[in-house]
């Protein structure tokens, strides 16, 4: 399947065309991570079963008709978001084995809405960074020139929306995390109001101005994912 021109919306006329279903699509972002990954260092973590099965679970909504915005479409999360059973370790090695308890609300919410967790990206430890060379898991590439960095501290969540790992991923953005590797990495960037979408299940760099924020491949799937 090929995935370099595949934005939300064209994967959502495809699935509900049913020209594809929500597991090849998973299959098809897990296979362009494990080429990938190696080389670039996007992502920490990979949960192919719970994707598998998040994947079953939307095909079997899309036979039934329903026809929502995000059903089967492939994201990964920012590894600062906690994921219930899934490690979180927010790029530090004091985290390296802590399995988080619960979902975030943003996560909870795009799970609700038939969206398919793949796993979590890189980033500056703590969020403190603006070049996601300071993970304790080593440094995240720039997809479009490996010599240069993917600007943080989402790097990770932007590098991969530019390397097709997934259709959007989840970054935070405190002073410009969201942003800056955005432009970086040549993907739509989107740091929502402070307030607009909840922080709980956030770990913190700085409570009063941390922001869930959205990396898509243009401005129209930022909107789709803000809408959830």
């Amino acid at each position: 399947m090929e995935l370099n021109k595949l934005t939300i919306s064209s994967a959502r006329l495809k699935l509900d065309a049913k020209k594809i279903t929500a597991l090849e699509l998973t299959t098809a972002c897990l296979k362009q991570i494990k080429k990938h990954n190696r080389k670039l260092n996007v992502c920490l973590s990979i949960d192919e079963k719970g994707a598998f099965v998040a994947a079953q679970a939307a095909d079997k909504r899309l036979a039934m008709g329903e026809k929502h915005s995000l059903l089967g479409i492939p994201f990964l999360a920012k590894d600062n978001i906690m994921t219930k059973g899934l490690k979180t370790t927010a790029g530090s090695k004091m985290l390296e084995k802590y399995i988080a308890p619960y979902d975030a609300t943003v996560i909870l919410r795009l799970k609700d809405a038939g969206a398919i967790l793949l796993g979590k990206t890189n980033l500056d430890e703590f969020a403190h960074g603006s070049s996601t060379e300071y993970s304790a898991f080593g440094p995240t590439k720039n997809p479009w020139d490996i010599s240069r960095v993917p600007g943080g501290s989402s790097g990770g969540s932007a590098a991969a929306v530019a390397a097709d790992m997934c259709l959007f991923a989840l970054g935070t953005d405190t002073g410009g995390s969201v942003r800056h590797p955005a432009a970086f990495c040549g993907v739509t960037g989107y740091k929502p109001t402070y307030g607009l979408c909840s922080r709980f299940g956030l770990i913190a760099m700085t409570s009063s101005t941390d922001v869930p924020g959205i990396l898509a491949k243009n401005s129209e799937d930022a909107s789709l994912v803000l809408t959830i």
